[in-house]
């Protein structure tokens, strides 16, 4: 698809890996990005960008929002959370708010925005996912399943969706540097490099872009022995 004849909404759109979708949308022509996020006085005025206030948590406010960005043509799920929970002593609270918001936020945007983008010829769905979605990790691992859901979901909606017209593309990475990931010490992607990645792909009709090489080699391994992914777990299991 050619993306500059495309109006695009942006989810999670006023910092790190949104914000620079918007910025790489402007550049490559797009004339109307609704750049959506619970805070909207955070976005700078800019030709062409329409802040929009969403919270992919309240069903109400998606519903809001489809109403007001009726024209969209290119839904970009980015809004996203990760509290670093983990799944045997982290809190319920971060861990259900990690799943309201990465996948079934994306949920409800995608069923909010599926017949707008249906009565405009179908247009895309652009998911963020993660590398997380595929492996285990000390920490984060409610984050991973929560985005195991999204990829779930977003193959899901790829076959259901296909009918109208719509592209599905999911986009899946390793660490980014941004305020999510200030506080980790790992090797982090500029979000700009992940974010031009994405675009390439979609424009190019991609249904998934591996934006990395660790990300790249991880989804290649899914189908191992879980004892050879992870060495520390040999003493225990029979390979």
């Amino acid at each position: 698809m050619d993306i500059r004849n495309e109006i695009a909404l942006v989810t999670g759109a006023n910092r790190g890996i949104g914000q620079s979708f918007v910025t790489e949308l402007r550049n490559r022509g797009v004339e109307k990005i609704y750049a959506a996020t619970r805070r909207p006085e955070t976005i700078p005025a800019i030709p062409g960008v329409v802040p929009l206030l969403l919270d992919v948590t309240d069903d109400a406010s998606v519903a809001r929002a489809a109403a007001t960005a009726g024209d969209t043509t290119l839904l970009i799920n980015n809004a996203g959370v990760s509290t670093f929970a983990r799944l045997t002593d982290g809190t319920e609270q971060d861990i259900r708010l990690e799943m309201e918001t990465n996948f079934f936020g994306t949920l409800r945007m995608v069923r909010a925005f599926a017949p707008i983008l249906r009565a405009h010829g179908g247009g895309a769905v652009l998911n963020v996912l993660s590398v997380m979605a595929w492996m285990a990790y000390e920490h984060s691992n409610s984050y991973g399943a929560s985005k195991a859901a999204a990829w779930a979901l977003t193959n899901g909606i790829r076959y259901e969706l296909a009918g109208q017209g719509t592209q599905v593309t999911g986009l899946a990475m390793a660490s980014v540097d941004t305020d999510m990931m200030a506080d980790i010490e790992d090797e982090k992607s500029d979000p700009a490099v992940i974010v031009r990645a994405a675009l390439d792909g979609l424009e190019a009709g991609s249904l998934e872009v591996l934006a990395d090489v660790r990300t790249a080699r991880w989804k290649a391994r899914l189908g191992e022995n879980p004892a050879l992914l992870y060495p520390q777990l040999a003493a225990t299991a029979k390979v």
